[in-house]
């Protein structure tokens, strides 16, 4: 087949793809980075437009968990955990790596009030691109950016570090518990993701991408619940009947996303309920209508397969231009109005070039290393 002709998802499994969830995830990919270019203009959680973009993560996380379980449950007699593991980093990594190396090559253009990158040695500047290359977490206070992100090159890498913590418990652990195990343990971490939520000191779950306690605590639960839900679903999963699925669950996707924040700072937990209920109940609700979901129009299929297609490489090279637009709004003092021409040329540039990446890199890269790696083991 010529490479071309390959689709995104190949190379991590072989089953057919629930195409409304890719193209949900291309929904979710675009939501976020429009509520990245809102950070330029936010002077608190409290303030951001597009205020719930961070819960897209979560989505992300579960459509995860529910993915693996459906590509990898079944193969546990055949497939090793070296192999599930070579599987999942050839998926994933090509484009941790060349979310670094763009953020190393942007970086000494991003200097703004907030980091000073004019004072970032070359040698620093390499050794974090090599630890954000290897997904490697920088040391609070010893980061090149000086804002406290794990992955200071390419601040979204935070979330696939716990991809890759993840990646193990299931392999080692999580695929192992029995549905009742699972759903004892999907309770738990519920349980506490809400707990953090709503009597936690953010009254929202937008954390995780610094390597303190609390962050790190944070991006655990997150990862937790969002994932062993996914599995979970994907163990119980029943179709169900439904009409225009994408356009509808797309739509309420988007409205969760965008919701206002609620209770302000006189009612913190009512934000914090309201990041646990969409973890908890519509979440799980749009993966089981999205898994259900059919597409009886060419546009509609063809519209979610590029959507699914450049929702990863989207998702991990567009934070480099982020702060590149952050830094111009900074050192010129803009409103959003005035930017609006540079916040448009992100959005749709990061869209480009994530499919340019997909095509020119991630595929070719990902058949390379699949023939080098797994092919000769594929049986093993």
């Amino acid at each position: 087949m010529p490479t071309t002709e390959i689709p995104a998802s190949v190379y991590a499994d072989t089953k057919p793809h629930y195409k409304v969830l890719d193209g949900l995830r291309g929904v979710a990919a675009i939501t976020v980075v429009c509520f990245h270019i809102f950070e330029a203009f936010a002077t608190s959680h409290l303030d951001q437009r597009i205020n719930h973009g961070y819960l897209a993560v979560d989505f992300f996380f579960m459509l995860s968990g529910f993915v693996v379980g459906y590509a990898y449950d079944d193969r546990w007699g055949t497939m090793t955990t070296k192999n599930f593991i070579k599987r999942r980093m050839i998926r994933l990594h090509p484009m941790v790596f060349l979310g670094a190396i763009i953020g190393a090559v942007m970086f000494y253009f991003q200097g703004c009030s907030v980091w000073d990158v004019s004072k970032v040695t070359v040698t620093s500047l390499a050794l974090a691109t090599l630890l954000n290359a290897l997904l490697i977490p920088a040391i609070p206070g010893q980061e090149v950016r000086g804002v406290g992100e794990m992955f200071p090159l390419n601040g979204p890498s935070w979330s696939l570090f716990f991809e890759y913590i993840g990646t193990l418990l299931y392999a080692l652990i999580i695929r192992r518990f029995s549905n009742k195990v699972l759903i004892g343990f999907v309770i738990a971490a519920g349980l506490g993701l809400a707990t953090f939520a709503i009597f936690g000191p953010y009254g929202d779950i937008c954390a995780g991408f610094s390597f303190t306690g609390i962050e790190f605590t944070a991006g655990s639960l997150r990862f937790l619940f969002s994932f062993s839900a996914g599995l979970l679903l994907s163990r119980i999963f029943k179709p169900i009947a439904t009409k225009n699925t994408f356009w509808i669950c797309g739509l309420i996707l988007v409205s969760l996303l965008a919701i206002p924040r609620i209770g302000g700072t006189e009612n913190m937990w009512m934000n914090g309920l309201y990041d646990t209920l969409c973890c908890l109940i519509a979440f799980p609700l749009l993966v089981i209508f999205g898994a259900s979901g059919k597409s009886n129009s060419i546009f509609t299929t063809r519209l979610c397969k590029f959507l699914g297609d450049i929702s990863y490489p989207l998702y991990m090279v567009h934070y480099p231009f982020i702060y590149l637009y952050y830094a111009w709004v900074k050192n010129e003092n803009l409103s959003f109005e005035e930017s609006l021409p540079g916040a448009s040329a992100v959005v749709i540039g990061s869209i480009i070039l994530a499919y340019l990446c997909l095509r020119i890199y991630d595929i070719p890269v990902r058949k390379y290393l699949t023939q080098r790696f797994l092919t000769s083991n594929s049986k093993k």
